[in-house]
């Protein structure tokens, strides 16, 4: 498979995780094994599986971490959403994660509708095809 750095949705995840780890900074100490730890597991969580997905043999596989990675990011975004509602975040702050989160996410569901095969007729019989196979015949 790829290399995870050449993956715009990895360069977007790992820079979203990197905010994440800003922002949380200032919460509240009595937080750290609570939200905090929430939100910075859930968005190392998005980029690490992605990398993992990477490392596997098959689109299958890969697609799987994929969707995988899209769980944890939907998992980030409620967070995100739960620290502003608890006055952690501050507006600017949670529009510019959510903005950012909510990117990932269709970054992610585009790459899984291009890599998940899809079944095709061939000579009256079905056979698996990779969009890309698709695209260029």
């Amino acid at each position: 498979m790829k290399d995870f750095k050449e993956l715009k949705v990895w360069e977007k995840a790992h820079a979203l995780t990197l905010h994440v780890y800003e922002e949380t900074r200032s919460f509240p100490k009595e937080e750290l094994y609570g939200l905090t730890s929430q939100l910075r597991r859930a968005a190392a969580s998005v980029a690490a599986n992605i990398v993992e997905g990477c490392g596997r043999r098959s689109d299958g596989e890969f697609t799987r971490f994929l969707q995988i990675a899209r769980g944890s990011a939907s998992e980030l975004e409620y967070h995100i959403l739960l620290a502003r509602d608890l006055h952690l975040l501050n507006e600017t702050a949670f529009h510019s994660l959510d903005a950012k989160v909510v990117e990932v996410e269709r970054m992610l569901t585009g790459l899984v509708k291009r890599v998940q095969p899809v079944l095709v007729q061939k000579r009256g019989s079905p056979t698996r095809m990779q969009r890309s196979e698709i695209a260029s015949s």
